[in-house]
């Protein structure tokens, strides 16, 4: 397809998600759920592989698009020589229903030719649905277990293996176009009312953005970030997608193309800190119940990522039939990485347990318990090489991040226990919390180049290791920390945005993988974190500004920016990119309001002398 990855905007109902391009294609819809194969998968290939595009018949893309309000609900604009056209696209929270995409076709002003052209190819583009009329007259497309079923008003032919609707729309029409999916053995779904159905959804995120407790000069950045990671939240269970799309390369036609439609400890831990410090605390509950479910009965084996439901097979093969977002391959289905050992996810996931209880939220005996276990079993295995935050299919090495944020696991139990006052190992995890504290800083510093380094007795920077003082590890003025910010600032960047670690283009690098990738989101908007940590706020302001320049029209972020390319690269949006801007605005504008108390009370004191 020839849409770039930021040219598109995300729908979804909280369950599922699709992707609509600025041509008014959908090029990505997986259902009913975000790891369900997909009906629409021209993203990472064709439109033969799948899409549904309503546009004008004269082509081209929107002239303009936004959300309306604070919500989900997408409104792409076509000004033609004829007149202006409007689609609303939304995917309404699911009451009782199936999923469904729903797309209204509004006359803004004079006269406009549109057309609908939905392609349906289930399981991932590869397979053409029997597609025939229902007796009532609606488009039912069956393959397998799968229905899709299309309503309209407007007359629909066939041609091609595609549905086709040709519409005049003039000044107030409105016409809608529903797409529903439901197992193909049900009976047909009851047609249901868009207009309604738009009204319900608008309603439901204008209530769950009352919760915000944030208030700064950020707010509209922060808002949309908070309606994403909601987006990517799977409402039955409380688990949080990583990102609805797969294989959406971080290398431009390489090899380093990954399934995110899975929950990863580690950004659900992250996702969840960022929502209970902006007053969302039913999803830090929900997810708190979902992560006990997920490793009930075997804590001491907790995988890194699980299925939205908890699944833990998440078996990973290649999708040869489709050629990959502008032939980047393999597409793969499923991830590998579910097998890895690492340590660092048991440091966040007890963290976003502790921002939970500092945020108000009621103990659990049970969370309480399975974070006494995870200890036993950290205890006997931190000393352990793992594969570490960026999950490299290389060797097992000592990362120092893991070992901070094993330190981390260990330093919130230890504080969950003071402040419970109940009984617990306190004075034995004070002396495991020493002990990881000590080697880290003797074997993962370089006392020559005052930095710490990727991992024990490497000479390598990475970007992890902005996260020490964030962590609490080291306090931000500690010269080893200092010293770690100023060298991953000039070792470690491209165009003032943070690399995760050095690739090494066409040889194989440590992660076990030929090809380079692009400045990553997160890690940049960590050092923006730091430097204002380390009183450098006028630096992290300026960084600051310029990722949030780096959004597409919407306010979305894939997982990096190619700077070379000047575009977003990796899945889209990613979580992963959202929470960090949502905890990068919460520190400068802290930092702010500090500053503005500081000049009014020395215009008080100035004043009053």
């Amino acid at each position: 397809m020839s849409n770039r990855i930021e040219d598109y905007a995300l729908i979804g109902d909280m369950q599922t998600a699709a992707l609509v391009a600025r041509d008014g294609s959908v090029d990505w819809l997986c259902l009913p759920r975000f790891d369900s194969p997909a009906v629409f998968a021209g993203l990472l290939g064709t439109e033969e592989n799948g899409c549904w595009k309503i546009a004008p018949l004269s082509g081209g893309h929107a002239t303009r698009r936004t959300y309306r309000g604070d919500s989900l609900v997408l409104e792409s604009e076509w000004e033609t020589p004829r007149g202006t056209v409007r689609v609303i696209d939304f995917m309404p929270p699911r009451n009782g229903t199936g999923p469904a995409v729903m797309r209204i076709v509004e006359g803004v002003s004079g006269e406009v030719a549109v057309r609908s052209e939905l392609r349906m190819r289930f399981h991932y583009g590869r397979i053409v649905p029997w597609v025939r009329r229902h007796d009532d007259g609606r488009t039912v497309a069956v393959a397998g277990p799968d229905a899709v079923w299309f309503d309209t008003a407007a007359k629909t032919y066939g041609r091609s293996l595609t549905t086709y609707s040709d519409i005049t729309v003039r000044e107030g029409d409105r016409i809608s176009f529903v797409l529903t999916w439901q197992p193909s053995h049900h009976e047909p779904p009851q047609p249901l009312d868009a207009e309604e159905a738009l009204r319900s959804a608008e309603e439901f995120w204008a209530d769950w953005v009352q919760q915000c407790t944030y208030e700064g000069p950020w707010r509209d950045a922060v808002v949309r970030s908070l309606i994403t990671l909601k987006a990517l939240t799977y409402a039955p269970t409380g688990g949080i997608v990583a990102a609805p799309t797969t294989s959406l390369p971080e290398d431009i036609g390489g090899v380093r193309n990954w399934d995110y439609r899975y929950t990863w400890l580690r950004d659900a831990a992250m996702t969840l800190s960022a929502l209970v410090r902006t007053g969302f605390l039913d999803e830090a509950k929900a997810w708190r119940e979902w992560l006990l479910r997920a490793v009930a009965g075997d804590p001491e084996n907790l995988q890194i990522m699980y299925g939205v439901n908890g699944e833990r097979r998440l078996t990973e093969y290649e999708a040869s039939w489709l050629p990959g977002y502008e032939n980047s391959r393999p597409v793969r289905i499923g991830n590998a990485a579910a097998e890895q050992f690492q340590l660092d996810v048991y440091g966040e996931v007890v963290d976003a347990l502790h921002h939970g209880r500092l945020a108000g939220m009621e103990g659990h005996d049970h969370a309480h318990q399975l974070q006494l276990r995870l200890m036993d079993f950290l205890e006997s295995h931190w000393r352990n090489p793992d594969e570490g935050i960026w999950e490299v299919r290389g060797p097992r090495r000592h990362f120092v991040h893991s070992k901070v944020m094993a330190w981390v696991a260990v330093d919130r139990t230890i504080k969950m226990l003071e402040a419970d006052g109940t009984e617990g190992p306190l004075e034995h995890l004070r002396g495991v919390r020493d002990e990881i504290h000590r080697e880290v800083c003797e074997y993962g510093y370089d006392a020559e180049r005052n930095t710490f380094t990727q991992y024990y007795g490497s000479i390598e920077l990475d970007a992890s290791l902005l996260l020490i003082p964030q962590v609490g590890f080291l306090p931000a003025d500690d010269k080893r920390v200092v010293g770690t910010i100023e060298a991953i600032q000039h070792e470690l960047t491209e165009d003032g945005f943070v690399r995760r670690y050095p690739t090494r283009g066409d040889g194989v690098g440590l992660d076990g993988l030929t090809g380079d990738e692009g400045a990553f989101l997160a890690c940049s908007f960590w050092l923006a974190d730091d430097l204002a940590m380390i009183g450098r706020v006028d630096e992290a302001r300026e960084l600051f500004e310029r990722l949030l320049a780096l959004r597409n029209d919407l306010g979305l972020l894939a997982e990096e920016w190619d700077p070379r390319l000047q575009r977003q690269v990796g899945n889209f949006p990613q979580a992963f990119s959202h929470v960090p801007l949502i905890d990068t605005a919460l520190r400068l504008t802290s930092l702010r309001r500090l500053e503005q108390n500081g000049a009014a009370s020395a215009a008080a004191a100035a004043e009053s002398a």
